[in-house]
């Protein structure tokens, strides 16, 4: 044992990451490593002293479902996740860092030709949080066939399974979907089978943004677990929702399903984000026949009047709400800057149109770029949602700095998430208990994807800590003003190291690459 330890924090309210209730005590770090974790540690062994007096003394948060795999790159110090409290990401949904191959990807000239020089490069650009990724069945496709909508042939198929097997062996956590978007909508589920069982081998899992989260639900989550089932590994469900008015009340009947796939012994789990609104592209609305092919296909269609007119007839899109419920959130070009933060309906009147067809027209105009917010979720169903055992937390967001990467406005979730969980639904309405949150905060998610070193206040673990003001802790980013950067969260180490103290974000860039289980094979 050290003669000497790094860090003492001491007077805080431990809350192990565990569930168990919160306790007294002492942390001391030593290196990139808790040292020890007790009632009352000798105060001169400390090089430096934390008083966390009032305070709770938590693991570090794993954001398990982020976007940073290349917004980190620009935003090193991931001002918006270490001011909530996240020391780890989970990212790789709708597309991954690796395969990179299709022209257009950021940064426009990727260095890396794998998954692990992607870490490599991670790590020695320096950033301020860990980061683990899947492999998204997005970016092995178009690496094989780009955005063909037809079924892969045998050999293409064949192929992914090769690429999915390569990202397994450099440390992905497991094989991605993201359903509802093209082109891995085109995926059959047999397809999607075959392809996850490339990850079951190495430990991987099947984590998928499902093909419906609204009419179609219940067999959406169906197939997912079918397909992790069938593959042989275990199944997660990325920001469990339900959308759309009419489907409202039907969380309960989600809930019940994976209980009774767990009952029956299929390991099935999913993460979500506390809002009752989500945000994805404007174009996400439309049928998926008319994204095939990519965005300048879908261009070409809503410039011909015939197609166009089907298009606006076709419903079927999910996201397809009441006006008044879709707001256009980022629009890349600065002639539509004045319909951001406005709904639909609102758009429709200023520009004396319908509505819809004023969306068609605002996506012609933004190259298919504009981003939207769909109010169309419910509280009741979030919070039932929010309960369930195996429920961990994602924010759907990526790193960013406020205002000043050209991300545009954002969603509120990717600066609040955390904090509006421990804020608004632990303190304030007591859905939660304080110590369960914090386990879906951080040991349910690293037991999720395999990560055993990281989600416990323990000795030998690495020193992701968190330290928070229960009492004022709280999300303060609105759909309005989305860049807020939330209160409360008063220090936060990774590695060991202070990536925020009481003066601020601090120029330390600790974090490292988490790779997945197969790595090590």
């Amino acid at each position: 044992m050290s003669d000497r330890w790094d860090i003492i924090i001491i007077n805080g309210r431990v809350v192990d990451g565990t569930g168990n209730p919160w306790y007294y005590a002492d942390v001391a770090v030593s290196g990139d490593r808790i040292a020890r974790v007790a009632p009352k540690l000798p105060r001169e062994r400390a090089a430096r002293i934390i008083d966390a007096r009032g305070m709770v003394v938590s693991p570090g948060f794993i954001d398990m479902l982020g976007h940073s795999e290349h917004s980190i790159l620009r935003n090193r110090t991931a001002v918006s996740k270490v001011t909530q409290g996240i020391t780890s990401e989970i990212t790789g949904e709708v597309s991954s860092a690796w395969p990179n191959t299709v022209a257009g990807e950021e940064p426009r000239t990727p260095t890396w030709t794998s998954l692990d020089g992607y870490f490599r490069h991670l790590e020695t650009t320096g950033v301020a949080i860990n980061l683990g990724t899947y492999v998204a069945a997005a970016s092995v496709r178009r690496a094989v066939m780009g955005d063909a909508a037809r079924r892969p042939t045998a050999t293409e198929l064949a192929r992914m399974g090769d690429l999915v097997e390569e990202a397994m062996r450099d440390g992905a956590m497991g094989f991605s979907t993201g359903l509802i978007y093209a082109p891995s909508t085109f995926f059959t589920t047999a397809e999607l089978t075959t392809l996850a069982r490339h990850a079951a081998p190495f430990g991987g899992g099947y984590a998928s943004h499902i093909r419906n989260e609204g009419d179609s639900l219940l067999p959406a989550i169906r197939e997912a677990i079918a397909i992790g089932n069938g593959a042989g590994t275990w199944t997660h469900i990325r920001h469990l929702k339900v959308n759309g008015a009419a489907n409202w009340g039907r969380m309960g009947a989600a809930v019940a399903l994976i209980d009774s796939a767990r009952a029956a012994g299929l390991d099935v789990t999913a993460d979500m984000y506390p809002y009752i609104a989500a945000g994805t592209g404007l174009d996400a609305m439309l049928p998926t026949w008319a994204q095939s092919g990519g965005t300048d296909s879908l261009l070409v269609r809503l410039k011909d009047p015939a197609t166009r007119a089907r298009i606006a007839a076709d419903t079927t899109g999910e996201w397809w709400q009441p006006a008044a419920r879709v707001m256009i959130n980022n629009a890349r070009a600065d002639s539509l800057a004045g319909y951001e933060g406005r709904r639909l309906d609102e758009i429709g009147r200023m520009r004396n149109q319908d509505p819809y067809e004023a969306a068609l027209d605002i996506l012609v105009a933004d190259s298919g770029g504009t981003s939207a917010i769909y109010f169309a979720m419910s509280e009741d169903d979030l919070r039932l949602a929010m309960r369930a055992s195996w429920v961990s937390v994602g924010q759907d967001a990526g790193a960013a700095t406020p205002a000043a990467d050209g991300l545009g406005r954002g969603h509120p979730r990717g600066f609040g998430t955390f904090p509006r969980i421990l804020g608004r639904y632990v303190r304030d309405e007591g859905v939660l208990t304080l110590e369960d949150a914090v386990r879906k905060m951080t040991s349910l998610a690293a037991q999720r994807v395999g990560i055993d070193d990281r989600g416990l206040l323990k000795q030998g673990f690495f020193a992701d800590v968190v330290i928070f003001d229960p009492a004022s802790i709280r999300d303060e980013a609105t759909f309005e003003s989305p860049q807020r950067v939330a209160t409360g969260v008063r220090y936060v180490m990774v590695n060991g190291e202070i990536v925020l103290d009481e003066n601020g974000i601090t120029t330390k860039l600790p974090g490292r690459a988490i790779r997945g289980p197969g790595h090590a094979r």
